[in-house]
């Protein structure tokens, strides 16, 4: 069963009466006239058919949680449909802690996660009532049982492990391999386990944490990972007498940016998982242990599209025809930083013949500030709102205000209707932070 991840468009994209593209039944001519560009805009009816999607492809396993993978896109709004929705949070930072908290978010739904926490961080996530702690490295075990230990409280915790797992994905964002700066090596699970049994005793292990990469386009790299930790969990209750009753999957699985990529569905890696860890826990004898699945990108990278205005143009002799448009580098890290290709239309006339072959360059001072490169589109008018697809996840995250460029604003669509869920920055807002020394007054 075809799932949204696996097009390129949102669910409610069409093309209506005035020849623009809509999606959520909001005209997005209309939105860049109102909310002015660049602008993230989001579909509400992607994000949740999504969601409806995951729960239902792992309803077969009694015994399984979602959680969305809030470093993808964390806002309040975001944390308020994940919750109606039924999904947890994996959190990795103090702010997103703090978002989720000050949403209203039930923190006992949620995980902190991440390689380099600090003494704030952790001691937050207690503080907060994060439900479970993966912990990442030695320094971090004894971190966390001081912090407990001071608190008088005891922590569930995870162990991240790196299972020695390479997908075929981007250098930066393979996790899994041995090679990693994240987890434990498998080697290095004897000492941790040990030093949990005999002195960090504010820490409960309820079991171990992968995560094999992300825009993941093969399932049987998730048959695999179930195959290394479950013969961990045996090893451990055999050698230790620990029984380890959780496991967290992580997440990864790809969404469709342009024509050549080809993603599998959500049915197809549920049906893979739910196969690997059936016939493990019967082989070793396992009871079926409660499974954690954390999507990201797969939750709302489809859902989102980013609005830009076309600006100056610039004709290489026998060469590059560059558009300029009103964003680039610092809404948009990915092309710049990973070289990830998107599918561009003029949002005003997404029906046109593309005869022209162009590079959106973005408006920062930087040569490699490329939104997309030779890219073949209608011809560009000075004017024209360029809308870029698949966007919804790691654009607002990753954005920055390199050259003090603002950040901008986002909105949500569904039904015809768009409520702002992430204001537009304002200088005043750029420069608050900003202190000019006294010796200078």
């Amino acid at each position: 069963m075809e799932t949204a991840n696996q097009n390129i468009y949102p669910i409610t994209r069409k093309v209506n009466k005035n020849g623009n593209i809509e999606i959520g039944g909001c005209d997005l001519i209309e939105l860049a006239n109102k909310y002015s560009t660049p602008l993230y805009v989001y579909d509400e009816a992607t994000i949740r058919s999504i969601t409806k999607s995951y729960k239902d492809a792992f309803k077969s396993y009694p015994n399984i949680n979602m959680m969305f993978a809030a470093k993808a896109f964390m806002t309040k709004a975001i944390c308020k449909i994940m919750e109606e929705e039924g999904f947890g949070l994996d959190l990795c930072s103090g702010g997103e802690i703090y978002t989720a908290k000050s949403s209203g978010f039930d923190m006992s739904k949620t995980l902190f996660n991440g390689n380099n926490k600090s003494f704030d961080e952790l001691n937050l996530a207690i503080e907060s009532g994060v439900r479970t702690i993966s912990v990442d490295n030695f320094f971090e075990l004894a971190l966390l049982n001081n912090i407990a230990k001071s608190s008088n409280k005891t922590v569930r915790i995870l162990l991240r492990i790196t299972p020695g797992i390479e997908c075929h994905t981007h250098e930066y964002i393979q996790t899994g391999h041995l090679d990693s700066k994240f987890g434990f090596d498998l080697t290095q699970l004897d000492e941790a386990i040990e030093l949990i049994k005999d002195e960090y005793t504010n820490l409960n292990l309820v079991g171990l944490h992968a995560h094999i990469g992300s825009q993941i386009f093969e399932k049987k790299v998730y048959f695999d990972e179930v195959d290394v930790i479950f013969k961990e969990i045996k090893r451990i209750r055999d050698k230790y007498s620990i029984t380890l009753s959780e496991i967290n999957l992580g997440g990864g699985l790809g969404i469709k940016y342009t024509e050549s990529d080809k993603p599998i569905s959500i049915y197809e890696i549920a049906e893979t998982i739910i196969e690997s860890v059936e016939k493990h826990a019967k082989e070793y004898n396992i009871e079926s242990p409660l499974i954690f699945i954390e999507p990201g990108r797969s939750i709302v990278g489809t859902s989102g599209v980013t609005l830009y205005t076309a600006g100056s143009s610039k004709q290489v002799p026998k060469g590059r025809k560059y558009q300029a448009v009103d964003g680039g580098m610092s809404d948009n890290a990915r092309p710049s930083l990973y070289q990830a290709k998107y599918t561009v239309e003029i949002a005003n006339n997404p029906n046109g013949e593309a005869n022209e072959k162009v590079t959106i360059a973005g408006r920062h001072c930087e040569s490699g500030d490329i939104l997309a490169k030779d890219i073949m589109l209608p011809e560009i008018e000075e004017g024209d709102t360029i809308c870029f697809y698949t966007t919804g996840a790691y654009g607002y995250s990753m954005s920055s205000n390199y050259n003090r460029v603002l950040k901008p604003a986002a909105v949500l669509v569904n039904n015809g209707k768009s409520d702002i869920i992430i204001n537009r920055q304002t200088y005043e807002q750029l420069c608050e932070s900003d202190v000019i020394p006294d010796k200078f007054i």
